[in-house]
């Protein structure tokens, strides 16, 4: 599939498939129209036999925000047009990104500002370069945050540092970030897509179902109380314990050796 707004590669590693997708509006800093959004959720729709994501920015940044004026389709700027935005388009992405069955990596270059902030944290690990950047600038444009903002935030870093991005609108540098766990980590520059592509060929060499239950598993937990998540834990156990990389990881313990998953 061809797309107008976003590069997509694929490549075989060592372990499996890892497709990497960039956000490819380098002179708007990738500022993200609804149509950007529609890609992007296609993209991340189309596993086929990828066993991990890597999403990544070109040019100086991740993802600047919302882009409120590409191609006309200034909709995303005020009241109903914003709601009607994020209703059909913003928010399927982010739905789709949470709901993704192989792990997500995003390597962050630069801003991630706005919903790009969003995109960025609703990955799995987030490797930062020292450019990189988080910011929650709505207030600043007499807005409130959106693309999952309101729910990641606090549950990853809590109450009063969430409070503390959103309400003054500051930016959150990739190594504060890390000292707060907000993200996996943060790395130089020139170290950024190395690092974060052998995180996502480690990945992709694990046991995909497993790790597509344990991603299904901990939103379940976010959401539910402690016995659903007990529950919805064992119904996953049962799906990974039925999988060749479970029969697999079993005879390599036993075996005292390397277990080699295919992903099935």
């Amino acid at each position: 599939m061809s797309y107008e707004h976003i590069l997509v590669e694929s490549a075989e590693t060592e372990g499996g498939r890892v497709t990497t997708i960039t956000l490819n509006r380098p002179e708007r800093l990738n500022a993200i129209p609804p149509a950007m959004a529609d890609e992007l959720r296609d993209a991340l729709i189309d596993v086929g036999d990828t066993r991990c994501f890597l999403i990544t920015g070109a040019g100086r940044a991740f993802c600047s925000g919302a882009d409120l004026a590409a191609h006309g389709e200034r909709t995303v700027s005020g009241g109903r047009g914003a709601y009607d935005a994020l209703s059909q388009r913003y928010n399927p992405l982010m739905v789709q990104m949470a709901q993704c069955e192989v792990p997500i990596v995003g390597a962050v270059g630069g801003p991630a500002a706005g919903v790009g902030c969003s995109i960025a944290l609703a990955a799995d690990f987030i490797v930062a370069g020292t450019s990189g950047y988080f910011l929650q600038a709505f207030v600043n444009i007499g807005l409130v945050p959106d693309g999952g903002a309101s729910w990641m935030l606090p549950r990853m870093v809590g109450k009063a540092r969430a409070m503390e991005m959103m309400m003054l609108g500051e930016k959150i540098p990739g190594e504060k970030a890390a000292d707060w766990g907000l993200i996996y980590k943060c790395v130089s520059d020139d170290a950024l897509m190395e690092e974060a592509k052998a995180l996502a060929a480690r990945l992709a060499n694990g046991p995909t179902l497993a790790l597509g239950q344990m991603r299904a598993n901990i939103m379940q937990a976010l959401q539910h109380d402690y016995p659903a998540a007990l529950h919805h834990e064992a119904l996953g156990q049962r799906r990974a314990g039925d999988s060749k990389d479970a029969m697999e990881g079993g005879m390599a313990f036993l075996q005292k050796r390397k277990p080699e998953f295919n992903g099935e």
